[in-house]
């Protein structure tokens, strides 16, 4: 499956209000998945020591859909194929691998 293909599937499931016309809904999903994410994260720090059980893994893959769905809503929802932003950003990091500056901060390097 490609990206675009993903996006076009998720669509299907994009039943918030405005939906085609409302950025800000998949924004703030994607803020709140994203911190999903972290707590997962955090309670394998906190509560396994720093182990993954397959358990957390499951649940990490779930949220990571989830991320995946709001990823793919943002874009639809500013006209952006997911297929293209994929490739644009592993062609940024490939040159900035190329330039020696993968690490580091700022988004112009």
């Amino acid at each position: 499956m490609t990206f675009d293909e993903y996006a076009t599937e998720a669509a299907k499931t994009a039943l918030y209000v405005n939906a085609g016309n409302n950025v800000i809904y998949p924004v703030l999903g994607l803020a709140s998945e994203a911190g999903e994410v972290a707590g997962i994260v955090k309670k394998v720090l906190r509560d396994d020591g720093g182990v993954f059980s397959d358990d957390r893994k499951k649940k990490l893959e779930a949220e990571l859909g989830d991320v995946l769905w709001y990823v793919a809503r943002v874009a639809a929802e500013m006209d952006l194929s997911l297929d293209a932003v994929a490739k644009q950003n592993i062609q940024k990091l490939a040159s900035r691998q190329e330039r020696g500056v993968l690490q580091g901060s700022g988004d112009n390097r």
